[in-house]
């Protein structure tokens, strides 16, 4: 189902993947989503499968976790409305990083690699800042990390 509903601007403008953008150029990106509804439960991506889409979460509530070689699970973070996940696929080709579970019932917007492709060939602009947006997310994700690894060694010190 691609999106399309007036009342979602405002919420698209006011989380960090769509900021800064022109009217335009958010109703191209608009109508390259598509809506997936998860029951909570559900696992929406998993660790090292194939992935060309990321995700923007409109409702509900998301566990990110990681397997460690000894196969236990280890939380990394949880995930609300406004928040995305996945580009990293998008930027690097790689597999999933991590596994995302709904934790309660959940409405997700994609957005494919092809439908990226169609962004850059249909408006470069809204392209860069696609991109600067993503950047930017994924710089104060890594802060966060350096924060936290900063803390544990801290911690380990003492």
């Amino acid at each position: 189902m691609t999106v399309t509903a007036p009342d979602l601007r405002a919420f698209l403008l006011a989380t960090p993947f769509f900021g800064g953008l022109s009217d335009g150029s958010l109703d191209l990106l608009m109508s390259m989503l598509a809506e997936r509804r998860f029951e909570a439960g559900a696992t929406v991506v998993e660790e090292d499968e194939p992935g060309r889409s990321m995700f923007i979460v409109k409702s509900g509530r998301l566990a990110v976790s990681k397997r460690t070689s000894a196969g236990s699970v280890i939380p990394i973070s949880v995930l609300q409305p406004g928040d995305f996940f996945g580009e990293m696929t998008l930027i690097e080709m790689q597999n999933r990083s991590a596994t995302v579970v709904a934790e309660a019932p959940t409405v997700l917007f994609e957005l494919t690699a092809q439908n990226l492709y169609a962004c850059y060939k249909a408006d470069i602009h809204a392209y860069v800042i696609v991109l600067q947006n993503v950047n930017r997310e994924l710089c104060r994700r890594l802060r966060r990390a350096d924060d936290r690894f900063a803390r544990r060694a801290a911690d380990n010190d003492n």
